[in-house]
């Protein structure tokens, strides 16, 4: 369907439809880092299922983006879309009724799966409601939700939980989804284009459940490991898993060669600056979210805050990725990598003055000791945010965008998974059996030291990316998986 096809007032209302969906995926993604307190105290469970309720979306979200751009190829981007939301609203419904971790964990990988299924359509569906001359504002409005709704997942979470609507507690976190996703269902059945399907893509089903195979084998053994003991056979899980990954790898060659097209071009991985760009966002995003769950657990289960005590303390990081955001769209092109250097910079100040406030004021620590150096890890943190991937895209040829921009946000999801995995590993061993507050104060300085030498890490690969931002020239109203824009980073 052309651009202009969709009638001039309902645009909009597509557009709102867009950013609905787009709103419940991210913040799904971080609103357990703040409830998981609340849910274990509710419906029981060790440390690991916290860290599986956590990891098990992002997991499922990865796995499932390999191939959710290619169903609405094939089916529509109009109907897949309201098929993932609807599938997401379900799932978050299921979450909201569980009674268990497992069922928790189990209604968490739905909603992941429906996830990658309704996000990808997002970028290709704003390409189809508006003409090329407005399509830069259609942009515009998406990135400040894209990133309030990203910094503000915890904050909502603590509110909700505290809130604790007509007995809810935990439960309003998934089940704030249902309206959102009513809306959203409405708005796009109402206003979104119907647009064509292509005949010519086929689904890789093989090539995905093997990815999704070797990505379990492999994180499986971080998050039990711990739990366990770390017994042989976990190492056995994660060789299985390499095992699994270079049979991905040989499948997706052969197909490649036979002329039908692979889920990934692995031609991409032949340039430096993207493979380091893909090293760069795993360690970036596991550095992110790792952090992320392991401060939100020590301010509730180390200092005893509320919910809603511990959302307010993580608001200053939400209020530096704000103001992180805003100067790294307008600088983004003036100082091109420098950047992210720039924001991690401020991101290693920020991790250096938690560590040091956590030492000094030792179980006496207070939130408001810890506004100063939030503040600017969230600023450097939000400055990378706009120009991430349009800097690793720099040099990626024009027939593979597609493609590398959806391995991407692949990559990007499992780096999340690991950082919980690790990140929450590190953090509960240092707990131990019984703790007092001084082991959780020990075990959040175990966390930030970790994840200051990840944020080190990304500096050093980040020398390794190109020097300036992929320019994009004027996009086609049809977008496939072969030239698919590049967009921001989503966590």
């Amino acid at each position: 369907m052309d651009n202009t096809t969709a009638p001039r007032d309902r645009r909009w209302l597509g557009l709102f439809a867009i950013l609905g969906a787009m709103i419940m995926n991210l913040l799904d993604a971080t609103v357990v880092n703040v409830a998981a307190p609340s849910i274990q105290a509710d419906i029981g469970g060790t440390e690991t299922s916290l860290q599986w309720i956590a990891a098990s979306y992002t997991l499922a979200l990865a796995v499932g983006l390999l191939t959710g751009g290619r169903f609405g190829d094939m089916f529509g981007r109009r109907r897949m879309l309201l098929i993932g939301v609807a599938g997401f609203v379900l799932a978050s419904a299921a979450c909201a009724l569980a009674w268990s971790p497992g069922t928790l964990i189990g209604a968490r990988v739905a909603q992941g799966l429906f996830g990658a299924v309704m996000i990808p359509q997002a970028f290709g569906l704003i390409r189809d409601l508006f003409p090329p001359q407005e399509i830069g504002r259609a942009f515009g409005a998406l990135g400040p939700v894209i990133g309030l709704s990203t910094i503000l997942g915890p904050v909502v979470a603590g509110l909700l939980v505290d809130a604790d609507v007509l007995g809810t507690g935990w439960r309003m976190v998934f089940l704030i989804n249902l309206p959102i996703g009513a809306f959203t269902l409405l708005a796009g059945s109402a206003a979104l284009p119907r647009g064509r399907r292509r005949r010519d893509v086929r689904l890789d089903v093989t090539g995905a459940l093997v990815a999704g195979v070797a990505i379990f084998l492999l994180v499986h053994p971080l998050v039990q490991g711990r739990e366990l003991g770390w017994p042989a056979w976990l190492f056995a899980v994660a060789a299985g898993g390499a095992a699994a990954l270079a049979v991905f790898v040989a499948q997706q060659l052969r197909r490649k060669r036979s002329g039908r097209t692979p889920l990934v071009e692995f031609s991409v991985l032949a340039k430096r600056s993207y493979t380091s760009g893909v090293a760069f966002v795993v360690v970036f995003f596991g550095s992110i979210v790792g952090f992320s769950l392991a401060m939100g657990l020590f301010l509730q289960m180390g200092l005893g805050f509320g919910p809603l005590r511990a959302s307010v303390t993580m608001a200053s990081w939400a209020v530096g990725a704000f103001f992180g955001s805003a100067f790294g769209a307008m600088a983004m092109a003036r100082l091109g990598r420098r950047i992210l250097h720039l924001g991690l910079a401020l991101m290693t100040a920020g991790l250096a003055g938690t560590h040091l406030v956590l030492g000094r004021a030792g179980t006496g620590v207070d939130g408001g000791d810890l506004a100063l150096p939030l503040v600017l890890y969230g600023f450097g943190m939000g400055m990378i945010f706009v120009p991430l991937f349009d800097i690793i895209m720099g040099d990626v040829d024009d027939q593979e965008v597609g493609s590398a921009s959806g391995l991407l946000e692949s990559f990007q999801q499992l780096g999340g998974s690991l950082g919980v995995a690790v990140l929450g590993t590190v953090f509960f061993s240092g707990v131990g059996a019984a703790p007092a507050v001084a082991d959780f104060v020990g075990a959040a300085r175990h966390v930030t030291l970790l994840s200051l030498a990840l944020t080190v890490a990304a500096f050093a690969l980040g020398f390794l990316l190109p020097h300036r931002a992929r320019q994009q020239p004027p996009a086609p109203a049809e977008t496939t998986p072969e030239r698919r824009p590049t967009e921001p980073a989503l966590v």
